[in-house]
């Protein structure tokens, strides 16, 4: 069985630089054959994710390449539904909408190593019209669901939220007593926007998050979470050889920080932020740190922009500060994130969905930083 799908190739086997970024190609895919516990499903919805732009980009790694293939088809958060089922499966009917649960690999826990549609060798992803998939990755939507399909469809980064939140609010908690409010600053994009929600529904804490462009300054105060306007510390970038030879941008990067600050410090009546939620990365760690106020938790599942980052061991021992790493979520967790959103509707307002043929410059669009959207959703099939 062949199917219509968007596909990334292995550098330099495109006719393209070897230096370049790829580019999603519209070509048709040979399915594999359905194993006793497999599923053939068709994918109605997908969510552009940030590791799909980073495959797009081959960085830090050309995934392709490290798949040991000559070409993949991405897309690891989507709805796909059910056309028929290998011998063996159990739980699953023709007909059914389900999330694809990502974690291809997992390590002796549960936790996820290797992602389904992305690093997951052999995997195809929601970015074709039909799909074969382990059934173990398939999770019924909520029947009867009183969320839309298309909300439903962006369910990763509320899955990466819960997780990363319940071990960082966790961390956190066992140092301080239980009836202090903490503060919450997240760095905008989707996943901070919907854990610094999850922080005021759940446990009561007060959040913030920071954008820049006046429709998500907006939307985060529309959600009752504290908006602060990115655009008020422009130089907020940090680049340590910059900043060691260059004393006009040292000069603007210090202001900013200041201004950064002072932010935080009104926001959290002057004490700092008990978490700070920052999937940036290096250009805003060091302010992301100095944000913290004693006892905090700076909490990361992803790196936007700069892997490495640095900190002084003695400072973080002596302000008791713990550093929470994440990815995605366990098959564990995510039976408790689909309850809660169910019921408190933790989820978004989807603004638009991208159509099947336009995802070429959906990624594009997401690449150059001109989607507003936090959720880019895109239809594969029709409902």
């Amino acid at each position: 069985m062949r199917a219509e799908a968007w596909v990334l190739y292995r550098a330099g086997t495109d006719g393209r630089s070897p230096e370049s970024p790829g580019e999603l190609r519209l070509e048709e895919v040979e399915l594999p054959e359905l194993g006793p516990l497999d599923v053939l499903t068709e994918p109605l919805y997908g969510c552009w994710e940030a590791n799909m732009t980073h495959a797009l980009e081959r960085k830090p790694i050309d995934i392709v390449a490290a798949r040991g293939e000559q070409r993949v088809v991405l897309g690891n958060c989507g709805l796909l539904r059910v056309l028929r089922t290998g011998r063996d499966v159990t739980g699953l009917r023709e007909g059914d909408v389900c999330f694809l649960v990502c974690g291809n690999v997992l390590d002796r826990w549960g936790y996820v190593k290797l992602v389904h549609g992305y690093d997951g060798p052999g995997s195809m992803g929601v970015l074709a019209k039909r799909t074969v998939v382990p059934a173990r990755l398939l999770l019924p939507v909520p029947r009867g669901s009183r969320h839309s399909l298309v909300q439903w469809a962006t369910y990763a980064r509320y899955w990466t939220a819960w997780s990363n939140w319940r071990l960082a609010y966790g961390t956190w908690r066992l140092q301080v007593p239980g009836d202090e409010t903490p503060y919450v600053v997240a760095w905008g994009g989707g996943v901070g926007l919907a854990q610094a929600e999850l922080a005021q529904i759940k446990d009561g804490a007060r959040a913030a998050v920071i954008a820049s462009s006046p429709s998500r300054l907006a939307l985060i105060a529309s959600k009752g979470v504290h908006p602060i306007d990115r655009s008020t510390f422009p130089g907020l970038a940090y680049d340590a050889a910059r900043f060691a030879e260059d004393p006009g941008y040292r000069r603007a990067y210090r202001a900013s920080e200041r201004r950064f600050l002072a932010e935080v410090r009104a926001f959290t009546g002057g004490h700092g932020a008990s978490i700070v939620v920052d999937n940036i990365g290096g250009p805003v760690y060091r302010a992301s740190l100095r944000a913290l106020d004693r006892e905090g938790v700076i909490a990361t599942c992803g790196w936007k922009h700069g892997m490495a980052t640095e900190y002084l061991r003695a400072v973080e021992c002596i302000e008791r500060h713990q550093h929470i790493h994440t990815h995605a979520a366990a098959r564990w967790e995510v039976d408790d994130a689909v309850a809660f959103q169910e019921e408190h509707g933790w989820l978004p307002e989807v603004s638009s969905v991208t159509p099947w043929e336009d995802v070429a410059r959906l990624s594009q669009a997401y690449a150059d930083g001109k989607v507003d959207d936090y959720f880019p959703v895109f239809e594969v099939n029709p409902v």
